[in-house]
């Protein structure tokens, strides 16, 4: 259906996919709901954003390499893949249960304002084995004048409180691990020797193995190089994600840059864990955005 300069287009690889586009500012976003409604590729202004491993995507079984994954209901890992919850011991996967279930295409469609893709994921006796809770997420992904922005919704169904810390996990194309950051975080934490380190907005990760975590930054904003170091990307968010977390895998064209609720490890340490009351919602947003200026 199309209206105006917006279009959504479905297609089939091996997967259903749909396609948000803007023809105004040559851009698209391809979203896949059935694995994890993750979005494979993000073009704007006519240069794409994302990185995607294609055999890990067409694999089921696999971790998708690429593009955006969502993270719910925890960033990162947790140690010895498994924490406790009031006396009883659960086990889950790194990053959650959402990145590797299919999703519900709600509605789309296209108007004058936005293009737009919502999907549904909710809890089932599966995510429960992993993570005791009953949720709805709701994501909207809209493609806004040559911007991404995903609007979310996560329930808390249950009568007692849910920790989430949710995020995202966007794999940037980049044959430079060493970028120069905007933002005003002035500290990080390095998880190669656990150390906190100075930052002057410049962060080396060639030759790193683990991630890095910017710790203070009071702005909800982070900018970078675009691909080939062409242009700027952009990336605001809401207050909800307090820490950036980068990460490399050397011989790779990518740099992760991934805004995280909570910092790896939180559902176990509880120090700063983020709950949702029983019954109640929470409303985020991300907006990705490129200029060649």
């Amino acid at each position: 259906m199309s209206a105006n300069r917006y279009e959504v287009k479905q297609s089939v690889d091996t997967y259903t996919l749909y396609t948000l586009r803007d023809s105004v500012t040559n851009s698209s976003v391809t979203i896949c709901p059935e694995r994890g409604a993750i979005a494979t590729s993000c073009v704007i202004g006519g240069e794409e954003l994302f990185y995607l491993d294609r055999a890990t995507f067409l694999d089921p079984e696999a971790n998708i390499r690429g593009g955006n994954p969502i993270l719910f209901p925890i960033c990162g890992q947790l140690p010895g893949g498994e924490y406790e919850w009031e006396g009883t011991a659960y086990r889950m996967r790194n990053h959650g249960v959402a990145r590797n279930r299919a999703w519900e295409v709600v509605s789309y469609a296209a108007d004058a304002g936005e293009a737009a893709l919502t999907v549904r994921l909710c809890s089932s006796e599966d995510t429960r084995a992993e993570f005791p809770w009953d949720f709805e997420l709701l994501f909207t992904y809209a493609l806004v004048d040559g911007a991404l922005q995903i609007r979310q919704t996560y329930r808390n169904l249950s009568n007692s409180a849910m920790p989430i810390y949710a995020g995202f996990h966007p794999y940037f194309r980049s044959e430079s691990k060493d970028l120069k950051y905007g933002t005003d975080a002035t500290r990080y934490l390095d998880y190669n020797d656990n150390e906190v380190k100075a930052m002057d907005g410049a962060v080396p990760l060639s030759g790193l193995k683990e991630s890095v975590a910017l710790l203070d930054a009071k702005a909800r904003y982070i900018s970078f190089p675009g691909p080939g170091g062409r242009g700027t990307v952009t990336m605001s968010y809401s207050d909800a994600f307090k820490y950036v977390v980068l990460w490399q895998v050397s011989g790779s064209p990518f740099v992760c840059i991934e805004p995280w609720m909570a910092l790896t490890g939180e559902l176990v340490r509880k120090e700063e864990l983020p709950l949702l009351e029983g019954g109640s919602h929470l409303e985020l947003s991300l907006t990705i955005g490129y200029s060649r200026e």
